[in-house]
């Protein structure tokens, strides 16, 4: 079970592919990433869209984000990719997720990727792929979801009143 006095001190970060366009999400993941900033160190760290993408095939622009990602990872690094086939968590397990990971990992790196998903080489290097819903959600509105899940587990962890069950 979730204790509420341990502390999340591991460095988390999410890394997106390209900039969120709706100021209404903007504002959103802006206020959860503060707000996780309490609990825990937490960065979000946006990758530049690619120029000139009209003359790139999927799977070029597949591997050429990827090498944007992987240029942000360090080795030690535990990475967890967001990809609808990834293992599926309530909100508690995954509560219970970042505190397995407090105690294994000294820096997570959470990714959602660009609109056709992760090069080979970015599935290579991850640990692990979690996944937020059997629905699909465009990958602008996942940016939000993951972030409110992201403080939603910092609360139950605390155990403060947020969650409801």
């Amino acid at each position: 079970m979730v204790r509420a006095s341990t502390p999340l001190m591991m460095k988390t970060e999410l890394i997106l592919v390209g900039k969120t366009v709706n100021k209404h999400f903007v504002a959103c993941i802006n206020d959860y990433v503060e707000r996780i900033g309490h609990y825990m160190p937490f960065t979000l760290t946006t990758i530049p869209e690619l120029k000139n993408t009209k003359a790139l095939s999927e799977e070029q622009q597949k591997e050429r984000e990827g090498e944007l990602i992987l240029a942000r990872l360090q080795p030690a690094d535990t990475v967890v990719l967001l990809d609808e086939h990834g293992l599926e968590l309530r909100s508690i397990e995954f509560a219970q997720y970042m505190e397995r990971k407090q105690a294994t990992a000294r820096r997570l790196v959470f990714i959602i990727g660009g609109p056709y998903g992760f090069s080979p080489a970015v599935y290579q290097r991850a640990n692990e792929k979690l996944s937020l819903s059997v629905m699909t959600f465009s990958h602008q509105m996942v940016r939000l979801i993951f972030t409110e899940q992201l403080y939603r587990a910092c609360t139950i962890i605390k155990g403060e009143p947020y969650h409801h069950e």
